[in-house]
C-alpha cells in the first residue's frame, strides 16, 4: 500500500458557512413552527441534522502532520495540508506525525563475533515518510520500530568482534562510523515496509559484560604492553644498526665480531630497559 494524496477544503470558510447555515436554518425552523407548517419544520430539522453532521468533517493538522482518511475500512487518501480543514464527515481520520523522532534502545547483552558477552545500546533517529504504510501495513508502527531496532542491533553486534585482531578488520570499538552505517542499513531493510525512514543510527553504549570485564581489561593491558615493547625493540635494533654502520663508515674504531656482540648487548640493555642504565667505567681491557 502506497500513500495517495487526498484533497480537502479550507476549514475556516467551511466553518463560517456551516455557522451561517445553522443560523439561517434556526430562523427558518422558528418561522415554520410559528406558521404551523409541519412539512417546512421537518425540512428545517433535517437540514439542521445535515449541518450538525457536517461539523464532524472539520479537523486540524499541525505542521509535519498528516491525516489518513478511510471510508468504512477503505483507504481514501492522505491529507497533508496544514491548518483547519474540512472533508467528508463520514471519513475516519487518523492523524500521523511526520516529525523526526529518536529513542535509545535498552542495554542488550549479546555475544560478539568471537563469542565474548558484551553490553550494547544504540540511539535510533527515524521518521515516517509514508503514512499509509505506517498505518495499514503494521499494527503499531512505534512498537514495530522499537522491536526491529533491538533485533537489528543484536544481528549487527554478532557480526563483528569487540576489538580487531587483524589489520583492516572491522571492530565494534574501533570502527564506529562503519558500524553505524551497517546498523542503519540493517534497520532500513527491516522498516521499509512500515513507511519508516532511518535518519541515523549510532552506538551509545559498548562494554564487556560485567562477568568478563576484568579479564578483558587485563588482556587489553597485556596487548598494549606487548605492542609497546615490540615498537621499542624495533626502534632499538634500528638504532644499533645505525650506530655500527656509522662507526664503520667513519673509521672511528674497528670492532671484531665479539666486540660488536658486546656493544649490541650493551646498547640493547640501555635502549630497552625500563630504568636508566648505570654506567660502569672499565679502565682495563675488554678481555
Amino acid at each position: 500500500m502506497k500513500e495517495i494524496t487526498a484533497r480537502s477544503l479550507p476549514g475556516i470558510p467551511a466553518l463560517l458557512f456551516l455557522l451561517a447555515a445553522a443560523v439561517a436554518d434556526s430562523l427558518f425552523f422558528i418561522r415554520s413552527a410559528s406558521d404551523g407548517s409541519s412539512a417546512l419544520a421537518i425540512a428545517a430539522a433535517l437540514a439542521g441534522l445535515v449541518i450538525f453532521v457536517s461539523l464532524f468533517g472539520l479537523y486540524m493538522l499541525e505542521p509535519n502532520q498528516t491525516a489518513v482518511l478511510s471510508l468504512f475500512g477503505r483507504y481514501v487518501g492522505t491529507d497533508r495540508e496544514n491548518g483547519l480543514r474540512w472533508n467528508n464527515p463520514f471519513y475516519t481520520k487518523k492523524k500521523v506525525s511526520l516529525r523526526v523522532r529518536n529513542f535509545e534502545s535498552g542495554k542488550l547483552k549479546v555475544n560478539e563475533l568471537d563469542g565474548s558477552p558484551i553490553e550494547i545500546a544504540a540511539v535510533i533517529v527515524w521518521q515516517i515518510v509514508d503514512s499509509a504504510e505506517a498505518v495499514f501495513n503494521v499494527n503499531d508502527y512505534e512498537s514495530f520500530v522499537h522491536i526491529q531496532a533491538e533485533s537489528a542491533l543484536r544481528a549487527m553486534a554478532t557480526s563483528y568482534p569487540y576489538d580487531s585482531h587483524e589489520e583492516g578488520q572491522l571492530a565494534l570499538r574501533s570502527h564506529a562510523t562503519e558500524i553505524s552505517h551497517h546498523l542503519a542499513r540493517e534497520l532500513a531493510e527491516r522498516l521499509s515496509d512500515a513507511g519508516v525512514e532511518v535518519v541515523d543510527a549510532r552506538i551509545s553504549h559498548l562494554a564487556y559484560a560485567p562477568e568478563i570485564a576484568h579479564a578483558m581489561l587485563q588482556r587489553q593491558q597485556a596487548n598494549a604492553v606487548i605492542a609497546a615493547r615490540t615498537r621499542i625493540v624495533a626502534g632499538a635494533v634500528g638504532m644499533v644498526e645505525m650506530a655500527l654502520a656509522e662507526l664503520e663508515k667513519n673509521g672511528v674504531v674497528k670492532l671484531d665480531e665479539e666486540r660488536k656482540a658486546q656493544m649490541v648487548s650493551n646498547l640493547l640493555v640501555v635502549l630497552c630497559g625500563d630504568r636508566g642504565a648505570q654506567p660502569i667505567v672499565n679502565a682495563g681491557s675488554l678481555y
